[in-house]
């Protein structure tokens, strides 16, 4: 078993590697996305707020699998093709700024619309209303539930394999296929991805103590 393991270190660090550059893609394109449309659908004009609202439901309702094939099987019958690499960025980005919208929503909502009429009173222009005002306190409520979200994303590349591209999970099945030995890799695997995710989870906690509006 450990004889097995030892053969299968540097293929999963290979696909270990792909994971987290997929994960890191998509966390980082969503997040500068998810930001902008969510500003939008707070602050936008209505045409604006009405078409965000309509891509973040749609989106949101749609299995991650059935959108990866969606872009990666459907958009060549419109002329457009991707490699399977972008294509599962692609499709993972997407859901994941829907995802991020609404916690961009929920946050900038939960501030009082006094906060912003007092800045108002004082001059501010609504730039300098968000920069200095909203977005500070916002940040607060954001940031817990988007790392929590960040596992998701994580959890979530392990479907880029379905489209032949090698990550951890691919690696572990080209492992399995030589050694014919599935228990040990997929245990294996498994505590990979438990590791990555709890730590994350660490820290959002610790986020969530650090930026508590009620302390103890």
């Amino acid at each position: 078993m450990l004889g097995q393991i030892f053969y299968a270190l540097p293929f999963l660090a290979e696909g270990f590697a792909v994971t987290l550059w997929v994960s890191l893609l998509v966390v980082v394109l969503s997040l500068l996305a998810g930001v902008l449309l969510g500003v939008g659908l707070v602050y936008g004009p209505t045409p604006l707020r009405w078409a965000v609202r309509i891509f973040s439901d749609t989106i949101r309702g749609i299995p991650i699998l059935v959108l990866m094939f969606f872009v990666y099987y459907g958009l060549p019958a419109i002329g457009l093709h991707l490699p399977s690499f972008w294509a599962a960025v692609f499709a993972l980005t997407l859901f994941k700024t829907a995802q991020v919208v609404e916690y961009v929503r929920g946050a900038v909502g939960s501030i009082p619309k006094g906060q912003s009429e007092a800045a108002m009173a004082i001059g501010l222009t609504f730039r300098q209303r968000l920069a200095y005002v909203i977005f500070p306190q916002a940040f607060r409520r954001f940031l817990p539930p988007w790392i929590n979200g960040v596992t998701d994303a994580v959890k979530g590349s392990a479907l880029v394999s379905l489209l032949g591209i090698t990550d951890l999970m691919q690696a572990i099945n080209q492992v399995i296929g030589r050694t014919y030995e599935a228990m040990p890799l997929y245990i294996l695997g498994a505590l990979i991805y438990f590791a990555v995710n709890y730590a994350l989870s660490l820290a959002s906690r610790r986020l969530e103590r650090r930026f508590s509006f009620i302390r103890e």
